[in-house]
């Protein structure tokens, strides 16, 4: 049976596009995209996988978002393969010709949902006017295009009740995969990492004001912004006014950052309400603590007192715990290695394949 899995773009590098990567590589399908980036592909370790491109998009939102969907739902591949996947925001627009298939649901789209209040609030009256016009039109566009779509899975209990409160449909959950066979406990080099794409959601501001508190303390902030969507400015005004004991870098090779999980004192995390969070997996699968938000999917990875600690939002709460690590609360390398192991790939590719002859 010949697979293809249609995804959104390869313009950063991502949990989502790690793992579409990796089910396509066990799974023997091709990849079928937008913009794709074919060096960042490489960077992740994925340069055997075919990816065949639909073509570039315009950079300016919200022309890029539906320059997206235009070509999702315009392309026609049924001649070509047997069986579809759609993964992302706008690849499921694909699903009015191609059949059978299923929706991987990384998350439905927090700007036509959960957040999108939040950003229309941010934004200038025009710019507000025009945000509201345009989500409310391709929500409407979204939700028809997922009654379509044969079967849902998704990353995390968290996110199937999204799916259930906005798309009205029920989802299976399908842990995402990491290789935790490849991450090992190196030494403790004395910096704090956090591995996040830079967008507003993961709130790294926050991060930033706290080490800016913690001058003998490092953080290493690994990660990149988007093209053509709300992030660019985020990221470049994080990058504006860095404390020297902060650095940001972006797009390295994933023997790079599987090194930085080894030597790092410990992952923390504050993104808001997170669908899942494969960053959390990588630290443990390296023997190291998560310090995260008690929000959306950390709480269904991470044990409190025994693989990290959880926290609120406030620069405050991580100065306190960075400070009080091994001593105000503690950790156990080996039960982060043993509970990162219930996400390994050989799982999540085994759920796949379950789920994939169910709609054969």
């Amino acid at each position: 049976m010949k697979i293809a899995i249609f995804h959104d773009h390869f313009s950063f590098i991502g949990g989502g596009e790690k793992l579409v990567l990796t089910m396509a590589r066990h799974l023997g399908a091709d990849v079928i995209s937008t913009d794709v980036d074919r060096r960042l592909i490489e960077l992740m370790g994925f340069g055997d996988v075919k990816v065949i491109s639909l073509g570039r998009l315009c950079r300016t939102p919200p022309l890029r978002q539906i320059q997206s969907t235009i070509k999702f739902a315009s392309c026609d591949f049924r001649k070509q393969y047997d069986f579809f996947i759609f993964s992302g925001n706008w690849a499921h627009h694909a699903s009015n010709k191609h059949k059978p298939n299923l929706f991987y649901c990384h998350t439905p789209v927090r700007a036509f949902y959960d957040q999108r209040d939040t950003m229309a609030k941010s934004m200038n009256p025009v710019a507000r006017i025009a945000f509201l016009g345009w989500t409310a039109a391709h929500s409407w566009l979204d939700r028809r295009s997922v009654r379509r779509v044969d079967r849902i899975a998704c990353n995390s209990q968290n996110t199937a009740g999204r799916i259930k409160k906005y798309l009205s449909r029920d989802a299976t959950v399908i842990y995402p995969p990491v290789d935790t066979s490849r991450y090992r406990y190196i030494c403790d080099d004395g910096f704090w990492l956090s591995v996040n794409r830079l967008y507003p959601e993961k709130r790294i501001e926050v991060q930033i004001e706290a080490f800016r508190r913690m001058p003998e303390e490092k953080l290493v902030i690994i990660g990149n912004c988007g093209v053509g969507d709300h992030s660019v400015e985020y990221a470049a005004g994080l990058k504006k006014d860095l404390p020297p004991n902060v650095t940001v870098i972006s797009d390295v090779a994933e023997e790079q950052l599987i090194d930085y999980y080894g030597r790092c004192r410990g992952l923390i995390i504050t993104a808001a309400d997170e669908d899942f969070g494969m960053t959390v997996i990588e630290a443990m699968a390296a023997g190291k603590p998560v310090i995260a938000v008690a929000e959306g999917g950390y709480l269904e990875t991470i044990a409190d007192g025994v693989t990290g600690k959880f926290i609120e939002c406030i620069p405050e709460d991580i100065v306190r715990s960075v400070k009080d690590a091994g001593r105000g609360w503690t950790w156990s390398q080996d039960e982060c290695k043993k509970r990162s192991e219930a996400y390994d790939t050989s799982k999540f590719i085994c759920a796949c394949r379950e789920a994939i002859n169910r709609l054969e």
